[in-house]
């Protein structure tokens, strides 16, 4: 099997590189170290919050946003809680300031998959009640009254033609 450059990138770990060898900019920062017993160990400085990686070159309040559930507002009420200056990068906070956001997030604020499987049994719930909106959701048909003679493809899916039917 040949190896060539695209995977000979000193200290960093495959799945940080692309395709073409490179390795993004927000791959994180690695050291390489060996243990007692040889074996090589490497360490990432790459920012994991809520299980998401967020990016590390970027401003925190832009990070933040990676996060399903956290938008604007809120990753400037979660900055100002950690008293974190916002023109900061997330390279440069420290771990006691990651882990206080990370904190913070967990007790405050329901994200990724909690507010996923909370939407997915509420639109449930709409459907095993019967109501007007929960029958759209199970056609898969607009559900906040939106016309449906023309446009709708977002819902309906691609124009499936009529035999037939011509003007």
């Amino acid at each position: 099997m040949y190896v060539g450059p695209a995977f000979s990138v000193p200290g960093v770990p495959r799945h940080f590189r692309t395709r073409k060898g490179r390795t993004p900019p927000d791959a994180g920062i690695i050291t390489c170290g060996k243990t007692m017993s040889g074996r090589v160990i490497m360490e990432t400085n790459v920012a994991r919050i809520a299980g998401v990686n967020i990016p590390t070159n970027k401003r925190v309040i832009i990070a933040l946003q990676y996060i399903h559930g956290i938008g604007a507002k809120f990753a400037q009420e979660i900055i100002e809680k950690n008293n974190i200056d916002a023109a900061r990068r997330v390279n440069e906070l420290s771990d006691a300031e990651v882990l206080s956001i990370r904190e913070t997030i967990d007790r405050d604020y329901l994200v990724e998959g909690d507010l996923r499987r909370e939407t997915a049994m509420n639109i449930k719930r709409l459907m095993d009640l019967g109501c007007y909106r929960g029958l759209r959701h199970r056609r898969g048909l607009p559900v906040r009254g939106q016309r449906t003679h023309t446009n709708a493809r977002t819902r309906k899916g691609p124009a499936k033609p009529i035999a037939g039917k011509k003007k």
